[in-house]
């Protein structure tokens, strides 16, 4: 059965409703859709700041870790006056104001081998934004199994990577890299730093990449490798 949208809702999302090839049923499919972010950080803002923005229905946020002051260079949706907050949390409530459309489930605690799948499970896309290679090859194996699409980012120093994972048959993280790296040689942010931006446009990038895959529209079987310090591109192919 059509969804029927609200005079709010035609009007809040009226320019991308306008869009050849889009209109009601793709926002039909944003709004039916559930995604998972894992990490509600750098990577994690700038996605769920658009994909709240965009109308996708459900969005989950998994994060256990607080707001801290040099998070937010980077971490934009979050206020001075979030340092301390829970971030998962804290997310939610600051996107449920800026869109009420858009029903949030937070998991404020650790994604882990025990609850991975019961989380997973519900979502129909997945977006990792986690900064740590444990959680994002557990997060690249839980899909596997469950079968579901996932949205991979990562990002070192100016460099960023981005791949959609286990999607129509595709190949997933460990096809690429069968284990993950050892850390000192890829150190994390906290280790190595970064510029604020960097996560944000990868994040946009991410956000794009998961409408896309929502909407039935994505064909890049590629890794995008981003180096925004010289602003070049290389696609490294999957298939």
């Amino acid at each position: 059965m059509a969804t029927t949208f609200t005079n709010e809702e035609l009007n809040r999302y009226h320019r991308q409703l306008m869009l050849p090839g889009f209109g009601n049923e793709g926002q039909e499919k944003l709004k039916k859709a559930k995604v998972l972010v894992v990490g509600a950080g750098g990577l994690g803002c700038p996605v769920l700041q658009y994909l709240c923005a965009t109308g996708v229905g459900t969005i989950g946020i998994i994060d256990f870790d607080k707001i801290e002051l040099h998070n937010l260079h980077r971490q934009v949706l979050y206020s001075t006056s979030d340092v301390g907050k829970p971030k998962a949390e804290t997310a939610a409530t600051i996107l449920k104001a800026q869109n009420p459309n858009t029903e949030f489930q937070v998991y404020d605690n650790i994604l882990n081998k025990k609850n991975s799948s019961q989380v997973i499970s519900k979502f129909d896309v997945v977006i990792d934004g986690s900064d740590n290679f444990p959680t994002r090859y557990l997060v690249n194996d839980t899909c596997v199994e469950l079968m579901k699409p996932l949205v991979y980012g990562s990002i070192f120093n100016f460099e960023a990577q981005l791949a959609v994972f286990n999607y129509e048959g595709g190949k997933n993280l460990r096809d690429i890299y069968p284990e993950p790296p050892d850390p000192e040689d890829v150190p994390g942010c906290n280790e190595s730093g970064v510029l604020g931006v960097v996560p944000g446009i990868l994040g946009v990038y991410m956000a794009n990449a998961c409408i896309q895959v929502i909407l039935g529209t994505y064909n890049n079987k590629c890794i995008l490798l981003f180096d925004f310090n010289q602003f070049g591109l290389v696609k490294l192919r999957m298939d």
